[in-house]
């Protein structure tokens, strides 16, 4: 219980009635820490108000986050024998690569008897915003539609590909896409893309792309069960992340888990697709849906949570051991 003595004096008479209000305020819930946090700027910039429900979220700015990422290092692999350079920067409104498309870590051989493409250097330039936000709708990239995102190393993510069958299956292409069903790179086991150990391959302009984890990234960004590492940044300007998240989408101190895409094997097979005796489910893109709640990410493999980044809570993506790898799809505003 709190006692006040009371004195005569009309000014201290007043300052009692203030520490009065005070006090109540505190026993119906508004708690001082509540006043401190709303008054420090750091806490108040970034809005952490979505949810999976389809609320809009938006970060104020990923400003800070790895701005001055530079590279520049001699790959002598085999296949690569050249310079690695990929330098990321911001300016207070965009966050910007220019790099050569040289992978940093050891490749598979290329060309191989599935790819007879050689590695050479790109001229890669783009621009993200510093300021994303998330939508309720998802915008399909990849392909013609430009990289849904790029690793920090200044190598591109397309994790679909060119190939595609007709509908009787006897005319397939790995590099013709005007049939109605496309073959995918990692799902599958009847064609092969010629991919390396990093799920990356090479198209016929010389760009090595991911399809899927980029494990020699990961390796020399000394990735592990241990802490959730940030590899990339998506087209619409959100963070893209390696395989582990949080158990607790909101609890940094939750234990970390593989996260797992939500998609799955559709149950009615069209009777328009070629045999699965001979192109089993898992093959074609068709053959996957996405299945809310299945896994613990969204439609662009991706999520609302906290990292370790961005510890106020940040829509951010995943590559994934599970279809489909590495979103097709972004969230955010372009």
């Amino acid at each position: 219980m709190v006692k006040l003595k009371w004195l005569k004096t009309c000014s201290v008479n007043l300052l009692i009635v203030a520490a009065l209000a005070c006090w109540l305020s505190a026993c119906n819930g508004e708690s001082s820490d509540t006043t401190e946090q709303n008054s420090e700027e750091t806490s108040s910039d970034q809005d952490t108000a979505g949810n999976d429900n389809g609320t809009a979220y938006s970060s104020d700015s990923t400003d800070g986050v790895l701005c001055t990422y530079f590279y520049n290092e001699y790959n002598d692999s085999e296949s690569v024998s050249a310079t690695s350079y990929a330098d990321w920067s911001c300016d207070g409104t965009n966050r910007s690569l220019t790099a050569n498309g040289i992978p940093d870590h050891v490749v598979g051989t290329f060309p191989n008897p599935d790819n007879p493409n050689t590695i050479s250097e790109q001229s890669v330039s783009v621009s993200y915003t510093l300021a994303p936000t998330e939508t309720t709708q998802a915008t399909q990239l990849g392909g013609s539609r430009g990289a849904v995102g790029y690793v920090l190393n200044g190598i591109k993510i397309d994790a679909g590909t060119g190939g595609s069958c007709d509908d009787s299956g006897e005319s397939c292409s790995l590099g013709d896409n005007s049939g109605n069903w496309n073959i995918e790179a990692l799902s599958q086991t009847v064609f092969d893309f010629g991919t390396d150990d990093n799920n990356a391959h090479v198209q016929p302009d010389g760009a090595y792309h991911y399809h899927g984890m980029p494990e020699g990234f990961i390796d020399l960004q000394n990735g592990n069960s241990n802490s959730m590492t940030l590899i990339g940044w998506a087209a619409d300007g959100f963070p893209i992340y390696a395989r582990y998240g949080f158990s607790d989408a909101t609890d940094a101190e939750s234990e970390l888990a593989i996260m797992t895409g939500s998609y799955q094997l559709v149950d009615s097979v069209s009777d328009s697709r070629p045999s699965t005796d001979t192109y089993p489910l898992g093959t074609f893109l068709q053959d996957w849906e996405y299945v809310e709640g299945s896994g613990d990410l969204d439609e662009c493999n991706g999520r609302i949570g906290v990292t370790p980044e961005f510890p106020e809570g940040i829509y951010h993506y995943f590559a994934t051991d599970t279809y489909p790898f590495f979103q097709r799809c972004i969230k955010g505003a372009l």
